[in-house]
């Protein structure tokens, strides 16, 4: 069982970078490593860093060529399209490759401060 993730254009999949932290990225990248915990083949592939990837996948390029960036990002499953335009949530992706979630099982929850600016993120070009 595998799953791909085709991520639209940005600095890293964690969403720890940057002058913004995005948590629904921060959420998605715990759950895939859950995901992997659970023994499922996970691929990531950001459109910034690994363009080929986008274009030598039949699904993958024809819903650019339709949606355009819009149905970013785009989650496969075993080749097909599982979503688009979302990043699923836990349950969404337990329910997807068929694990049960443990009792109490949830989220994160978190808040997320930015101390630094701009410039001191990741993406800046220095």
């Amino acid at each position: 069982m595998k799953i791909q993730i085709f991520d639209p254009p940005m600095c890293c999949s964690t969403g720890l970078c940057g002058p913004g932290v995005d948590p629904a990225l921060v959420e998605f990248a715990a759950n895939l490593d859950w995901l992997k915990r659970q023994g499922i083949e996970i691929e990531r592939y950001n459109l910034t860093q690994q363009t080929a990837a986008f274009v030598n996948n039949e699904p993958v390029c024809q819903l650019l060529k339709i949606e355009g960036n819009n149905c970013l990002p785009i989650v496969l499953m075993d080749g097909k399209v599982a979503f688009k335009g979302i990043y699923p949530d836990k349950q969404s992706l337990a329910k997807l490759v068929g694990v049960e979630l443990a009792s109490g099982s949830s989220s994160l929850k978190f808040t997320v401060e930015t101390t630094g600016s701009p410039a001191s993120g990741c993406c800046s070009k220095e």
